[in-house]
């Protein structure tokens, strides 16, 4: 599967229209990999953040829905890069599908969803999901593990199997308005695809080909 991308390649002839719908195509592929056992996740991707003094944090967290308006995944806001992207919402989101020598790597600009949004995917989630966002602090320090399951097994006392779990106030999603969109494709002999849509007033999107 590997050598197969490599060989088809990538020319700006294929390329979608804009970027979204480019994603949905790979995005399909890499799901598609998944049932060879060539790929797990093909959700998850890397959320780079900037903090005072423009020291990067990167961590991996799971894309939960795409469109034309951007790339949604969903956090505590009082996490780290929860309180990084209110000061700083410039972001970078790379998807590292290296099984099928792919990237795609995204920058834009992160908002938050409406409330209405994040309630219907909270309430979407499996009960213990929901203590779970209940129960971390998240990007805080802990005591030990023993006193994270003590917090969990408070809420799931309040709140058993069955019951509404309400939005917890700190906790939400993200929508990554892009800017731009790299699609990279492995080649051989390191001379990779790389194509990046970039939007240009107005909402169109012009392609470049970048050197690899």
């Amino acid at each position: 599967m590997r050598k197969q991308y490599r060989a088809a390649g990538l020319d700006e002839a294929g390329l979608a229209d804009d970027p979204y719908e480019q994603f949905a195509r790979w995005f399909a592929d890499a799901v598609r990999a998944t049932g060879t056992g060539a790929l797990t996740e093909p959700n998850a991707m890397v959320v780079s953040t900037a903090g005072p003094g423009a020291v990067p944090s990167s961590r991996t967290v799971l894309l939960k829905g795409y469109d034309q308006r951007g790339f949604v995944f969903f956090s505590n806001y009082g996490s780290r890069k929860g309180r990084e992207l209110a000061a700083n919402p410039h972001v970078s989101l790379l998807f590292p599908w290296h099984p099928i020598a792919r990237q795609v790597i995204v920058g834009g600009l992160a908002h938050r969803v409406s409330e209405e949004e994040t309630a219907a995917y909270f309430h979407s989630r499996p009960h213990g999901s929901q203590l779970g966002a209940w129960s971390s602090d998240q990007s805080s320090v802990v005591q030990d593990r023993a006193a994270l399951e003590e917090r969990y097994a408070e809420f799931a006392a309040r709140w058993p199997e069955g019951t509404h779990v309400p939005v917890p106030p700190y906790w939400g999603g993200f929508r990554v308005e892009a800017s731009t969109v790299e699609f990279w494709q492995g080649r051989e002999n390191r001379l990779h695809d790389r194509l990046r849509y970039v939007l240009r007033r107005g909402g169109t999107w012009a392609v470049d080909r970048l050197a690899p």
